[in-house]
């Protein structure tokens, strides 16, 4: 036992010993390692010379580091072996070994990317630092994430002076898109398109709920968006409301091959509903106000018809590219298919695209070919939005189906005779169910552009584009004949078709010489011919055939040709010049109208390039832009509004002569000498960066004034075939300021925070309608409302923003209730006419914003897009049309539901025109919120993976009453609401 526990003991000593041993090598190696860290200083500067302060030190691999001061000096402890990491924004990250070293000075060179970072203008490209227009780029690593279906949502909120307003929820949908206000009241104020060099025709696509939903957003690299007339006069006659560049995404020289696969699902949800009385309440109500007919209408269900007609909407959306570069020919190639449900249910939008990019290089390098081919082709089913407005109107006692075979079962209003009471609301349900709306649009957009740099002059190049855009479209429709809603026609089925084509020319020559170390010089002339070509075919016919109800087919060509230049100077890098001239002819006018010319001119001044500038550790840029140019709107509505037209007899309208009936034509009224709309803009720009803050940004006013502005004017009777006529008689000005701020807020090896924030304020206000100043002239009444026909609540006025509201000024009794059918007599007159009326506000806001951030931590990536509008008003139509005590008693003897409203004016009859239905439409909304995780190499490290989850319209901040405060032109009636969209996506390379 003794030795057993002295063995035992000896065993444990050893043990001991050995532990301490392996102590003091720990602590000795510690020591030793401590030894080895040793102050690090130096200081950074750029290659001219000057300190920056601010700059990322860090020891790689670790969190350990700390910034230069502002003498761009740093000091830092580090260990032996290390290597440091110097990054700044705007420069090439630098690495480098410590080694043995205690003083390391660093010069960082400008990232050349991001400093020559080339911006798609018209008809080429120029560097973004010689920019001397007012041009917003935006890149596909700033796009909003989530379930995007249209390429206008992927820059919603990111631009100043660019307001994109949903066309509301349906799948497909597109945007209302402002740039800098509108500039017409009857042309177009939807800006020119150009996809890869091919201008789009702002036209309706028949059967496609938005022409850009053709478009697949996963193919897209950059927006590049032109404002002000320096930037937009290249495009003379189209250009007055702004041009957006899409340029799509391509294979680079010299990539091996990739392939990207992503994939991601969405979930949609409605985020409430509108505001009705429920069952119970009805009833009350009916008991309390109606006769004895009507409560004995009044059903024993509890319906809560919006939930029947809207639904939890899945959608897919798919994308496989491969890019790289074939020797030497890089290229991309992409497939997608998404699948997007609405939230009212039948709609759906089913989309399959692809695209081909082929960038090959011959002749040694001289001359290079830009090959883009993109189709597509959706299948369309839209659902009967009508349900919308008979889901808040329907009376919620009664039952969805009528235990019946009749009308397809559904519960129906009907008179004695049992047919549909024809002026009662329909079932909603019944409305989705029995409407059968399908089209399929195929289209392809293309372009082959050949850029010739000449052996013998390697300065000149040659430019040829040839491109197309063609969509063909067949859709149908189909109500049966025992569906109540069209039940007296028999049913209906229409049956369209269209063709739309257009086609493109455009040769420039482009000279670029240096003409000495101070002066560079930039030459461009060309022409351009493009031709658009639309062909429909329309017909209606009830569901058995046996009757037409509507024929309409026809054909329409307008043809564009033009000349242009543009000259660019650069002065010592730091003045520089752009002058550019457009002329164009149109054969949308008479030949006494057909060409207009449109010139531009600009004056950029780098002042941060300036002697008492240059080596500045405050400013890395400073530049002001100085802008002016004139141009057009050609896009009028009609291709031939200059020509007499005549219009066929329907066949209800035929003239019998004995026993024949023969199609008439009816004369209509026509100008002449209608021209298109001129606008001139004025701009005053001035971009700013700070090194230390990391702050960058911009600041711009303009000014735009619409001459020739197209205005429809009473004509003396006699005179022509109309009592008005549509003439360029009238001006319109818009004026606002423009702010852009970038802050790289935290710009650490771990850890980076970008935030942006941009804000428009814009006044708009028409300056002229007749051709002579008539002080009685009210103005043109716009914007119908439901509700009486032909009714009104908006107006274009002198001296007021377009369609601003016109109404009436209620009355409240001391209490605050407003007092039914009495308003303010304005004119003192007695009694209340239109004469009463005022302006009340307008739907377009003072000023919109968007506050972006983006931030990541090692693996992970997050962050959120808001937007706002302030200043802006919305006519609530639902609650003037159903909050009335009239509203239920429906017509002959049927039953119609109210909004709660009614309980608090207690109004028997509608006041359409009075301005309690006005509400403030300014909101906060929260657009997007993201987040992402990178999971790195996986399967081997052959695979890249990442993993994302955005929502998009978490919520909204407003005081508007109605379900959504974001209204394109600001009247609120029964609009597809826009859902909040949950999104899982999953991103895979190879």
């Amino acid at each position: 036992m003794i030795i057993q526990f002295y063995q035992l003991e000896n065993r444990s000593n050893v043990r001991l010993r050995r532990l301490g041993y392996l102590m003091m090598v720990w602590v000795l190696a510690s020591m030793s390692l401590v030894a080895q860290d040793r102050a690090v200083s130096g200081k950074v500067t750029e290659s001219n010379g000057a300190i920056l302060p601010g700059v990322s030190v860090l020891v790689k691999g670790t969190v350990r580091g700390t910034q230069t001061d502002g003498n761009g000096n740093y000091k830092l402890e580090v260990p032996a072996n290390a290597t440091l990491v110097f990054s700044f924004v705007g420069m090439l990250t630098q690495e480098v070994p410590v080694a043995t070293r205690t003083t390391i000075d660093v010069v960082l060179e400008n990232d050349n990317k991001q400093l020559a970072e080339v911006v798609v203008i018209g008809y080429g490209s120029q560097r973004k630092k010689d920019l001397t227009g007012s041009i917003a780029a935006i890149n596909s690593a700033d796009f909003n994430k989530g379930n995007i279906a249209t390429p206008d949502q992927l820059v919603a909120g990111k631009v100043a002076g660019v307001q994109i307003t949903p066309n509301g929820g349906a799948p497909g949908a597109g945007s209302t898109i402002r740039i800098r206000g509108g500039a017409s009241l009857n042309a177009s104020n939807d800006p020119l398109i150009v996809i890869d060099g091919v201008p789009l025709d702002n036209g309706e696509v028949r059967g496609a709920a938005n022409p850009l939903s053709l478009i697949n957003p996963n193919d897209i690299e950059s927006f590049n968006i032109l404002k002000d007339a320096s930037a937009t006069a290249i495009y003379g006659s189209r250009a007055s409301n702004g041009v957006i560049m899409i340029t799509t995404k391509k294979g680079k020289k010299g990539d091996v091959m990739r392939v990207n696969l992503s994939t991601q699902a969405s979930v949609a949800q409605r985020t409430g509903q509108i505001d009705v009385l429920s069952a119970d309440e009805f009833r009350t109500l009916v008991n309390t106000y109606g006769t004895a007919t009507q409560k004995s209408l009044l059903g024993a269900a509890n319906t809560n018809w919006q939930d029947q007609i809207y639904r939890t909407a899945i959608s897919t959306d798919n994308n496989l590219s491969v890019t790289g570069s074939l020797k030497n020919t890089p290229y991309r190639i992409s497939v997608g298919y998404t699948n997007q449900n609405g939230i009212l249910k039948t709609s759906n939008m089913g989309r399959t695209s692809a695209s081909i990019g082929l960038t090959p290089m011959l002749l040694n390098n001289h001359l290079k070919v830009d090959i883009n081919l993109k189709g597509s082709s959706i299948n369309n089913i839209f659902a009967n939005q009508g349900a919308i407005g008979a889901a808040v109107a329907f009376d919620p006692t009664q039952p969805v189906f009528s235990g019946k075979e009749a009308y397809g079962g559904y519960y129906e209003w009907v008179n004695a005779d049992g047919k549909p009471n024809t002026i009662a609301t329909r079932n909603p349900l019944g409305l989705l169910n029995l409407t059968d709306d399908k089209s399929k649009v195929l289209r392809s957009i293309g372009n082959m552009q050949l850029d010739y740099k000449f052996h013998f002059l390697p300065e000149l190049h040659a430019n040829l584009n040839l491109g197309y855009d063609l969509s063909k479209s067949d859709g149908n429709k189909l109500i049966p004949a025992f569906a109540a809603s069209n039940f007296s026609n028999g049913g209906e089925k229409t049956v369209y078709t269209q063709d739309r084509s257009n086609k493109l020319l455009d040769f420039y020559l482009n000279y670029v010489k240096d003409i000495s170390k101070d002066i560079r010089l930039d030459l461009m002339a060309g022409y351009s011919y493009q031709d658009f070509i639309n062909t429909t075919t329309s017909i209606t016919k009830d569901a058995a055939e046996t009757k037409i109800i509507n024929d309409s087919p026809y054909k329409t060509q307008n043809t564009l040709v033009s000349v242009f230049g543009r000259a660019n100077l650069n002065l010592q890098d730091r003045y520089l010049l752009t002058f550019t001239l457009r002329r164009d002819g149109s054969s949308r006018f008479a030949k006494e109208n057909r060409w207009g010319t449109f010139p531009s001119a600009a004056f950029a001044w780098k002042i941060n390039e300036m002697d008492f500038l240059k080596g500045s550790n405050v400013l890395s840029d400073l530049k002001l832009r100085l802008g002016y140019g004139v141009t057009g709107q050609q896009d009028v509505g009609q291709n031939f509004a200059y020509l007499a037209r005549y219009t066929p007899s329907t066949a209800t309208a035929q003239q019998q002569l004995g026993n024949t009936f023969y199609t008439t034509l009816r004369a209509e009224g026509y100008n002449a000498n209608i021209k298109w709309e001129q606008t001139t803009t004025q701009n005053v720009g001035l971009d700013f960066a700070f090194k230390k803050a990391r702050l960058s940004g911009s600041i711009d006013y303009y000014i735009k004034k619409t001459t020739d502005l197209l205005n429809v004017v009473p004509i003396a009777a006699g005179t022509n075939l109309t009592n008005e006529i549509l003439s360029n008689v009238g001006s319109i000005e818009n004026q606002g300021v423009e702010l852009l701020l970038n802050y790289n807020a935290i710009n650490t090896e771990d850890f980076t925070l970008d935030l942006g924030f941009n804000a428009t304020y814009n006044q708009n206000k028409i300056t002229k309608l007749t051709s002579a100043n008539d002080p009685n002239y009210k103005g043109v009444l716009v914007g119908g409302i439901a509700g009486g026909v032909g009714s009104t609540i908006q107006i274009h006025s002198v001296g007021y923003p377009a369609s601003s509201f016109f109404v009436a000024q209620q009355v409240y009794d001391e209490a605050g209730k407003p007092i039914e059918g009495v308003y303010v007599d304005r004119n003192k007159d007695g009694k209340i006419t239109i004469d009463d009326y005022y302006h009340y506000q307008s739907p377009a806001p003072r000023v919109f914003l968007g506050f972006n951030a983006q931030a990541t931590y090692k693996q992970w990536s997050g962050g959120f897009v808001m937007r706002g509008n302030f200043g802006n008003y919305v006519y609530n139509n639902i609650v003037s049309t159903n909050g009335v005590l009239q509203a239920f008693q429906g017509a002959n003897n049927s039953l119609a539901n109210v909004v709660p409203n009614v309980n608090v004016t207690q109004f028997a009859r509608p006041q359409y025109f009075s301005d309690y239905y006005m509400e403030n439409g300014s909101f906060l909304r929260m657009d997007n919120l993201f987040a992402g995780y990178n999971l790195g190499n996986v399967f081997g490290g052959k695979t890249t993976a990442r993993v994302a989850a955005t929502v998009q319209n978490l919520f909204v901040i407003t005081k508007y009453t109605g379900l959504n405060p974001e209204v394109s032109g600001g009247i609120d009636n029964n609009i597809y609401p826009i859902p909040r969209t949950y999104t899982l996506g999953l991103n895979i390379g190879f």
